[in-house]
């Protein structure tokens, strides 16, 4: 069993980093290049520092998974068939063409969803946010995207419309489910938040503007504020 790393805090906002780790577990064997897990493939860049500068400036408690996305995407319905990718952005997994799926879930994706409930259970936040990052282009094709950050939902969209409100006020290029939509891909969110009826938001950063600690300290800057805001405005 692999355990997420919970970030204690006594404010009323719960911060989640699915893809905050590159780290392949002993006994795993991936069959890549090692520097394939700086890549986007393998962990959301900049989105591990950024979560915790914001777990520190919103004295927010935080769980941050401890495993890379592709040893087991904990943003993933445990069904989903690309729970464990063979391919990803055009790179092909080979470790995983014939996983340990099982095996895999018992010991890293339950561990990281039981902790976060248990958490919701303890810190009984008003909101939860999510925190990710995309990169500008595909490898495997499709346009640029433009945008500097996007707010992704589901269903409720109560804090979204919010977030995107304040985020277009400060002058970003946002996007409204975007890069990708999620009524696609709102795994965590669709389990922690809607399943509850608990505000959320999932806030994608383009990564290239978080790879290094200017970028992360003007982001959490940004994100301070309208998380902040999002929270004290949502019904």
């Amino acid at each position: 069993m692999s355990l997420p790393e919970i970030i204690a805090g006594g404010g009323d906002v719960l911060l989640l980093c699915d893809h905050a780790s590159n780290v392949v577990p002993e006994g795993i064997e991936l069959g890549i290049p090692p520097e394939l897990l700086d890549l986007h493939i393998a962990i959301d860049i900049g989105a591990e520092p950024l979560t915790r500068a914001l777990a520190a400036r919103l004295d927010a408690p935080a769980i941050l998974a401890t495993v890379s996305r592709l040893v087991i995407d904990l943003h993933r319905e445990p069904e989903h068939p690309e729970l464990i990718p063979t391919t990803s952005d055009g790179r092909v997994i080979p470790g995983n063409a014939v996983p340990d799926r099982e095996e895999r879930i018992e010991r890293f994706h339950r561990p990281y969803h039981e902790a976060l409930a248990a958490l919701i259970e303890r810190s009984r936040p008003r909101l939860l946010a999510s925190i990710h990052s995309f990169t500008p282009r595909l490898e495997s094709g499709g346009g640029a995207r433009p945008w500097e950050v996007g707010i992704l939902y589901n269903r409720d969209d109560r804090a979204a419309r919010i977030a995107i409100e304040l985020l277009r006020a400060e002058g970003l290029e946002t996007g409204d489910n975007q890069p990708y939509s999620g009524k696609l891909l709102n795994a965590t969110l669709n389990r922690h938040g809607e399943a509850r009826g608990l505000p959320y938001i999932a806030v994608e950063v383009r990564n290239d503007l978080i790879a290094d600690a200017a970028g992360v300290a003007r982001w959490a800057d940004i994100l301070d504020r309208v998380i902040t805001q999002t929270r004290n405005r949502v019904a």
